[in-house]
């Protein structure tokens, strides 16, 4: 199989036997189910990590605000990195920026180490999360297969966002918090060996495209920054200096790796010519609204939800959490993929958007003597099923019309605008809802406003879906190309 590699380089592979993608799928999962997880796994073992290594209030955020902060920056240098040096050796070294770190947190026996071993975890997702994508879409033809394959991609990653307060509570109310980390150890080794099977780099001929190391310094400090800034307007406020200040260094970096790209690099970092694709352009708008409720945001409040109105533990609120999981995975995995056969993209974009709609509407009548079946089990199906048939169409609309020399960098960019949509969403809700009493009933009107807001992003996000490019033949997922 011949493609054409950076700056119009000639590429040899050949493509891989059924059992061999049935292994680089199972990779592709493997790794991107411990990126997610980690998003979320730490929230509910807070409480018994402060205890353990005596954390000081004002620091203990920093547990997971370091892994988001490090993995948002690094994002689209990541991508670009599989591009340039092949996915199978940016997959070892992302598994190995993640598991290493994982095995010394979990062993820390001081704040500084911990926050540091999740740094060092963030800067191995932001490596690993677009190369497990990037692996997929350079794997798979767009057609059928790939639409099985992001199909499974997709719920394993969903899955790990739901499952990461159930395996948390479950983990540190049965062993202890430190398992929350070093259950990544064998994970990882497992997946390193699983990489021996992934085909070797491409024999590339002409031109070798250079990492662009201005922008990639530009993009990784703004994107950072941003994180930071928009960390610190939840408890800061938007109107405090370091917020302001952060945001104002954010925007200032982010033009001029915008300059950097437009007008000075030889090989860009993310090629403007992507944003010249409808489907990336519009895609990745649609993918930042989306983050914005599925990525952090509903997950968060419904966790304070259930643990400070419901009144339920660690664990019952991961149990709380597993119907979530469960009918995310059944329909991303069941329905979308056979729905993409008959249906086109956009229109299922559409429609998981409207019904998200209505369960995160449902979820915003909550009540502070509300019932597990009516006020977190009824809203969980109409919320599940929206977001598992928003989210893998969406993926493959973002993902095609790229070629392969542009893979990395185009996952680099819808993993960032996920992202950073996630952290956009939480901050600003957080500051919406701030004003309330600390009692039960107050906190149920507050976190029902934040799923109101949610309901009315989800109808923006179907209205903004209106410009994804339809899929000019949708029996067409039905034919290899």
């Amino acid at each position: 199989m011949t493609r054409t590699g950076p700056d119009g380089a000639r590429t040899t592979a050949e493509a891989p036997a059924a059992p061999a993608s049935r292994v680089i799928l199972a990779l592709a999962c493997a790794a991107q189910f411990m990126v997610v997880l980690d998003v979320s796994v730490v929230n509910v073992a807070l409480p018994s990590i402060q205890t353990s290594l005596g954390f000081a209030a004002t620091d203990l955020p920093w547990v997971a605000g370091a892994y988001t902060l490090a993995f948002a920056g690094f994002l689209l240098l990541g991508g670009r990195l599989a591009d340039l040096y092949g996915t199978r050796r940016v997959l070892v070294a992302g598994l190995a920026l993640f598991t290493v770190p994982s095995l010394i947190g979990g062993l820390a026996t001081t704040p500084a180490l911990l926050i540091a071993a999740r740094a060092a975890q963030g800067v191995g997702a932001a490596v690993l999360a677009p190369a497990t994508l990037t692996v997929l879409t350079t794997t798979f033809p767009e057609g059928p297969r790939r639409t099985r394959a992001l199909a499974v991609w997709t719920a394993v990653s969903l899955a790990g966002g739901a499952a990461g307060n159930l395996v948390g509570g479950v983990l540190t109310q049965s062993l202890s918090w430190r398992w929350i980390l070093l259950i990544n150890v064998p994970i990882g080794a497992a997946a390193l060996a699983l990489t021996g099977r992934l085909p070797a780099a491409r024999r590339r001929t002409g031109r070798a495209a250079r990492l662009d190391l201005p922008g990639a310094a530009t993009a990784t400090a703004g994107l950072a920054l941003l994180a930071y800034g928009i960390m610190q307007a939840g408890p800061r406020g938007w109107d405090d200096p370091v917020t302001a200040a952060a945001l104002a260094a954010a925007a200032l970096l982010l033009a001029a790796f915008a300059l950097i790209e437009t007008r000075l690099a030889r090989d860009p970092l993310i090629p403007p010519r992507l944003f010249r694709i409808r489907a990336v352009s519009a895609g990745n708008a649609v993918m930042l609204l989306a983050g914005a409720c599925f990525q952090v945001p509903m997950w968060y409040f419904l966790t304070l939800y259930m643990q400070d109105v419901l009144h339920y533990t660690a664990l019952e609120t991961g149990l709380g959490f597993l119907p979530h999981t469960l009918l995310t995975m059944i329909v991303g995995l069941r329905a979308t993929p056979r729905l993409m056969r008959r249906v086109d993209d956009r229109a299922l974009v559409i429609a998981g958007a409207l019904v998200a709609a209505a369960g995160f509407l449902w979820q915003s009548r909550i009540t502070a003597d509300g019932g597990y079946l009516s006020a977190v089990l009824g809203p969980a199906v109409l919320m599940s099923v929206g977001g598992g048939l928003l989210n893998t169409p969406l993926t493959a609309t973002v993902t095609s019309g790229v070629t392969e020399r542009d893979a990395g960098a185009a996952s680099g960019l819808m993993n960032t605008a996920k992202q950073v949509g996630g952290a956009l969403g939480l901050a600003a809700l957080t500051a919406a809802v701030a004003d309330h009493a600390p009692t039960p009933p107050s906190l149920a009107d507050a976190y029902g406003d934040a799923f109101l807001i949610m309901a009315v992003m989800l109808l923006a996000i179907a209205a903004a879906s209106l410009a994804l490019p339809p899929r000019r033949d949708p029996a067409a997922a039905d034919t290899p190309r």
